[in-house]
C-alpha cells in the first residue's frame, strides 16, 4: 500500500445501517451505482484502512466456464502473509481516481490479474458485506460473474497465484481453506440458480 494511493470510499452510512448485512445481497443492486456516482469519494488508503465509517469499494469477480470456476491458490511469495496457502475465486482490487467507474476498475483488475485474448461481459450480481474482520468491516465488494466460454485463461503472477478452471466439487473441497469473501461469494453462487 503506497502512502499516498487514493481509493474509493461510500460513507457507510449511505450503504448500510449498523450492523450491515452478512455475505452477499441482491437487494441494493438498483441502486448501488447511483449511490457510488453521488456518494464515491477518493480518500488516503491508510486512513480509511482504520476508519469503519467508511466502506472501500472492491469490484470482485468470479469467473466462470460454463459451471466450472476459476480457482486460484495464493503461494508463499505473496506479500502478506495471512494469505499465503489462501484459495480464492475472486479477482480484485480497490478502485483509483484513474479507473473511472466501477467497470473501469475491474477491466484494469482483469488486465492485471490475468492473461486472456478477451475480455468477457461483467455482470453485476450481489454485494459482498462482512463486518466479522477488521479488513472486512472496511470493505464492501461489488460482485460480478463472468463466463470464459471456453476461452484460455491464465494467471498473470505466476510467482503470487496459481490458478485453473475447477468443477464446483472441486471448490467446495478447499472452502474451509478460501479467503473469506471467496467462501462467501461460493455458498451464495451456489445456493442461487443461475
Amino acid at each position: 500500500m503506497s502512502a499516498g494511493e487514493l481509493v474509493l470510499v461510500v460513507p457507510r452510512g449511505t450503504l448500510m445501517a449498523d450492523p450491515g448485512w452478512h455475505g452477499v445481497t441482491a437487494d441494493r443492486l438498483d441502486a448501488f451505482e447511483a449511490l457510488v456516482a453521488r456518494d464515491g469519494q477518493f480518500r488516503p488508503r491508510t486512513e480509511v484502512e482504520i476508519d469503519r465509517s467508511w466502506k472501500q469499494v472492491i469490484p470482485y469477480l468470479v469467473l466462470r466456464d460454463g459451471p466450472r470456476y476459476f480457482l486460484m491458490r495464493r503461494t508463499q511469495a505473496g506479500g502478506d502473509a495471512r494469505l499465503h496457502d489462501r484459495w480464492s475465486i475472486g479477482v480484485g482490487g480497490h478502485l483509483n481516481p484513474g479507473d473511472g467507474d466501477l467497470a473501469g476498475g475491474l477491466r484494469r483488475e482483469w488486465r492485471e490479474e490475468l492473461v486472456a485474448a478477451f475480455e468477457p461481459d461483467f455482470r453485476l450480481i450481489g454485494l459482498l458485506n462482512d463486518d466479522t474482520t477488521e479488513v472486512g468491516s472496511v470493505h464492501v465488494g461489488a460482485v460480478y460473474v463472468a463466463d470464459a466460454g471456453g476461452r484460455a485463461v491464465a494467471i498473470r503472477e505466476t510467482d503470487k497465484l496459481t490458478g485453473a478452471f475447477a468443477d464446483p466439487a472441486e471448490v467446495g473441497a478447499v472452502v474451509d481453506r478460501m479467503e473469506t469473501w471467496s467462501a462467501l461469494v461460493f455458498a451464495h453462487i451456489e445456493a442461487v440458480p443461475a
